[in-house]
């Protein structure tokens, strides 16, 4: 286990290891492998991955067709992550300064993300989605992640997760923890934000699973460490009453719960009519919306993020070259995002933002002759 890992006997609550002792992250990549977990790089002194590589970094480009994985680059986040010990060397050997995180899907892992952050309370309604709370009952003090996991353990009657020392938990710079916990029937339990009006656990309480990556205890960024608590350092199996929890909040994805809405052929119809029309900016709209609305067809596999990168490239285009305003577009693409993927609001305004400041750099006239 990498030093920074272990807890000293003098304290057995923490692991702070500054980061001025220069944590080894080569190390701690190869200790996260050999537990089974795949790793892939962090900026460093970052939360976000590693920059693609520039033709990864091209709007439009698709991940699933890439050959930079099997060329030993990174590209891609977690998508890339390894348990190839020569690869990790590769990567971290001589940039020992890249943080390690973990793709919580293919290490069959469930992260309980507790944000402690200083926000204005939402409806209480939206505090513990599907679970009613009597106007009479005061919620002002429900001001953190911790107060909300609190309440729905003591409503089931279960211990609160953050207090679970059978498992690894792990403090995280702002003041949050993550609680990791190993899935054991094989469900693929899908990512979630606490803010989400339609998949969440417990307002700010995220989920990471399926889908999404965790940083790894003993990461140095620049806002601190993660830092291991208490002794345990392994992930205990994910409680049953969490797992119901999980299933009741809609985290299964098709196969267990019912199916994502289809898309009965209107986004083609109006691909169809917008061509007719004869007008090329509404028949550009319409193409590249569609694709991204058709994503609602299947919970993955689909190139969501790619085609709606590519939609935003596109109508960032359209607003530069004056057919669109920016407040249209954004509208367009997030009404269009959120029918496929309810749920990742967030995902979908960092996908859309980075999309149109990109396509704003190059007007966008259909139809002009070159």
């Amino acid at each position: 286990m990498p030093a920074d890992l272990r807890v000293s006997s003098s304290d057995s609550t923490v692991a702070t290891t500054p980061a001025s002792a220069g944590p080894d992250m080569l190390s701690l990549a190869r200790w996260c492998a050999s537990h089974g977990w795949p790793v892939h790089p962090l900026a460093p002194g970052k939360k976000t991955p590693a920059a693609n590589c520039p033709t990864c970094r091209e709007p439009g480009h698709d991940h699933r067709t890439c050959s930079c994985r099997g060329e030993g680059r990174w590209c891609h986040g977690f998508h890339a992550a390894t348990l190839d010990m020569h690869r990790i060397q590769q990567w971290w050997g001589p940039r020992p300064h890249m943080g390690v995180a973990v793709a919580c899907g293919p290490a069959d892992l469930v992260i309980i993300d507790i944000d402690a952050h200083t926000s204005p309370l939402p409806d209480r309604n939206r505090l513990l989605p599907g679970i009613d709370i009597a106007e009479d009952i005061d919620v002002s003090a429900m001001t953190t992640g911790f107060h909300t996991l609190a309440v729905l353990a003591a409503l089931r009657d279960q211990d609160n997760p953050a207090d679970d020392a059978t498992t690894l938990r792990v403090r995280t710079p702002s003041g949050g923890m993550h609680v990791w916990y190993r899935n054991t029937d094989g469900r693929r339990w899908q990512c979630s934000s606490g803010s989400s009006k339609t998949r969440a656990l417990a307002w700010q309480v995220d989920v990471r699973a399926h889908g999404g990556y965790i940083i790894a205890p003993g990461t140095v960024t620049d806002a601190g460490i993660y830092a291991p608590i208490g002794t345990t350092r392994a992930p205990a199996p994910l409680p049953a009453w969490l797992a119901q929890e999980l299933q009741r909040t809609h985290h299964l994805p098709a196969a267990h719960v019912p199916a994502p809405r289809p898309v009965p052929g209107r986004a083609r119809q109006a691909v169809a009519a917008a061509r007719q029309s004869g007008d090329p900016v509404l028949a550009t709209l319409a193409t590249v919306l569609a694709e991204v609305a058709d994503c609602a067809s299947g919970t993955e596999g689909t190139g969501f993020s790619e085609k709606l990168n590519r939609a935003a490239y596109t109508l960032g285009g359209l607003v530069a070259g004056g057919h669109l305003t920016e407040n249209d577009a954004h509208d367009a693409l997030l009404q269009t995002a959120r029918h496929a993927r309810p749920g990742q609001e967030r995902r979908a305004e960092a996908i859309i933002r980075s999309g149109m400041t990109a396509g704003a750099r190059r007007p966008l006239h259909p139809g002009s002759r070159p």
